[in-house]
């Protein structure tokens, strides 16, 4: 990985704690695929994308509905 790369992932993890009010480190908990037969969902405010057997990495378990994830382009 290159300094600028590194300096790009850093400020993507700024900012993902900054707009989910995230204190502490990110730590990647597991990773799971969405549903292959789910319908896709656009995503919204805080509302991410969701494709057809896309891996997430999951951060955090919110609540039995929600939990907070990252998708491979770190969003």
């Amino acid at each position: 990985m290159t300094l600028k790369e590194c300096k790009k992932e850093e400020k993507m993890d700024r900012e993902f704690q900054k707009k989910f009010k995230f204190e502490g480190s990110i730590s990647v908990l597991t990773q799971m695929m969405v549903d292959p037969a789910a319908t896709e969902k656009r995503g919204g405010g805080k509302n991410l994308p969701l494709r057809r057997g896309e891996i997430l990495d999951v951060i955090q378990f919110t609540n039995q509905e929600q939990i907070l994830c990252r998708n491979s382009q770190r969003r």
